[in-house]
């Protein structure tokens, strides 16, 4: 068994110490730069894609197309017949 002295805890104490404060100094230089490279590749991202959907397709001059929506909401068909309210008798 190994024995626990107060020189090797107050060492571990330091090293965890050292360690943390290291990567807090670390990631203050860094993050910025870390957090402007993802940036500038989202932004890159989505500018493609809004690209992608701005392109005018190339038609011939003089062709006239009609492109629709469809129509939102329920079609009601008239040859179903009415609508007949009941209430239940018990």
């Amino acid at each position: 068994m190994y024995d626990a002295s107060f020189s090797g805890i107050l060492r571990t104490i330091l090293i965890i110490l050292l360690i943390y404060f290291g990567l807090k100094i670390l990631f203050r230089f860094l993050g910025p730069i870390i957090l402007r490279y993802f940036m500038k590749k989202m932004g890159k991202k989505f500018q493609d894609q809004f690209n992608q959907y701005q392109k005018p397709t190339a038609e011939k001059e003089g062709k006239v197309s009609i492109e629709k929506k469809p129509q939102k909401g329920r079609k009601s068909n008239k040859d179903v017949g009415e609508y007949i309210d009941y209430e239940e008798i018990d």
